[in-house]
């Protein structure tokens, strides 16, 4: 066991039974002239949160702790994206750009387009496990629940944007179906209004997990590394 340390109070975890999940890392949060840029959203934090990303998916590489991404999309053919009678289709930004500006149609969080990729910073190695979504948390129409089961997995650190959207739900979904949620603050980067950032970190500090930063999951990285 690694002491972590985290608040509201530090804790002990396996890294053995850790994996971290980062969420929504896509040119569509993160980019200028990506989905959340073109809606108007304030993305100046993501730099800085592609950097703690890189530090922490390097580390976690060599410590042997598994890494999974996430990935807002839908096909082409928005077949998985809802009808008018989903509220997704009323609410989710990218088919309400879509829809709204059809010089985007086709383009904005759809299966193998430019928006859709991982940061080029922070791509995928061969052989690590990216899942698909198409709603805000990663447990909802997807596999991730029954994978993390069969590896017997339990803590959960939470990287990506938005923090008080596709992170939080993820975060929130993991903690209802009995997993550990560790939300890293400084690898995560919200949308709207501040206060929406920070309510996100209360929750998790107080009701649905624990909150900690880079420094102090590389600190526990190697400390107890699964690689001998």
């Amino acid at each position: 066991m690694t002491r972590l340390e985290a608040k509201p109070e530090s804790i002990d975890i396996d890294l053995k039974r850790s994996v971290f999940i980062i969420v929504d890392m896509q040119n569509a949060f993160a980019k200028p002239g990506g989905m959340l840029d073109l809606f108007g959203a304030d993305i100046s934090g993501a730099a800085s949160v592609i950097q703690v990303n890189q530090q922490l998916i390097n580390a976690a590489r060599k410590a042997g702790v598994e890494i999974i991404y996430l990935a807002m999309t839908y096909k082409a053919d928005l077949s998985d994206a809802g009808s008018p009678a989903s509220p997704n289709y009323h609410k989710e930004l990218g088919l309400k750009l879509m829809r709204e500006k059809p010089e985007h149609t086709g383009k904005l969080l759809i299966d193998g387009t430019w928006d859709w990729q991982i940061v080029d910073e922070l791509s995928p190695k061969d052989g690590e496990m990216l899942i698909r979504k198409p709603r805000y948390s990663g447990f909802v129409g997807t596999n991730l629940d029954s994978y993390l089961r069969a590896k017997n997995i339990r803590n959960l650190f939470l990287t990506g944007i938005t923090t008080n959207v596709c992170v939080e739900s993820t975060g929130r979904d993991a903690f209802f179906a009995e997993y550990w949620p560790i939300l890293i603050e400084d690898a995560v980067n919200h949308t709207g209004p501040d206060y929406c950032g920070a309510a996100t970190l209360w929750n998790f500090e107080n009701i649905f997990g624990w909150v900690t930063n880079s420094k102090k999951v590389l600190a526990a990285l190697q400390q107890g590394s699964v690689n001998p």
